[in-house]
């Protein structure tokens, strides 16, 4: 019982350091520029677009239920949408291959005023590659959550997150859903009309 006391310690500490990557001035940028972006997406009109992989489109499912259902406040519902439809995914991979399961539905739904957000532990996602690159044909915005090195992803998005130095893939997404609980809660604040009364919106600091 004492080694297994020992390993859920040090899993423990594990996961509050991949939390506290967060504290970091990168880690901050990113959740109020990805919250800024995401409210003047909302403001005009457009929708979130999210996908990843396995545990990552948990993690995207996750983020738009939090958006088009409720978070903290009663508040209306915001448009969010995980790219996660088994009958879309298992077409264009059977018929297309699965690189293309997202791009796809990007070519179907995207449209300028719209932004991406891809989800990618390794960074290395052939098929959020793809969705980034379609996304872009589209004129939208994009934003990645990314981990370990960056993989190809890494540079590819108008705002990213790269939550190096672990291992395995649960601590990245650990604080990637962190990040993302975050954020929907600045949204949140910045998207209240009380709030909205009192103050413009804040511009974006990433051009």
């Amino acid at each position: 019982m004492g080694a297994i006391k020992e390993k859920i310690e040090s899993a423990l500490l594990d996961a509050v350091s991949a939390i506290e990557f967060l504290q970091r001035e990168e880690g901050v940028f990113f959740i109020e520029n990805c919250a800024l972006r995401i409210a003047a997406c909302f403001q005009r009109g457009g929708k979130l677009l999210i996908a990843g992989n396995g545990g990552s489109l948990c993690d995207a499912m996750h983020f738009a239920e939090e958006l088009s259902g409720l978070y903290r406040e009663k508040r209306p519902a915001m448009a969010a949408i995980a790219l996660s439809d088994p009958g879309h995914m298992s077409c264009v991979a059977n018929d297309l291959g699965y690189d293309k399961v997202f791009s796809r539905a990007i070519e179907a739904f995207g449209k300028p005023e719209d932004i991406f957000i891809g989800l990618t532990t390794s960074g290395n996602s052939p098929n959020i590659a793809e969705a980034v690159r379609a996304s872009k044909e589209k004129n939208m915005e994009t934003i990645a959550f990314l981990g370990k090195s960056g993989g190809i992803l890494k540079g590819m998005c108008d705002l990213e997150i790269i939550v190096g130095g672990f291992r395995y893939s649960d601590r990245v997404q650990e604080a990637h859903m962190t990040a993302i609980h975050i954020i929907i809660e600045m949204v949140e604040s910045l998207m209240l009309p009380s709030l909205q009364e009192k103050q413009p919106l804040i511009q974006s600091h990433v051009s």
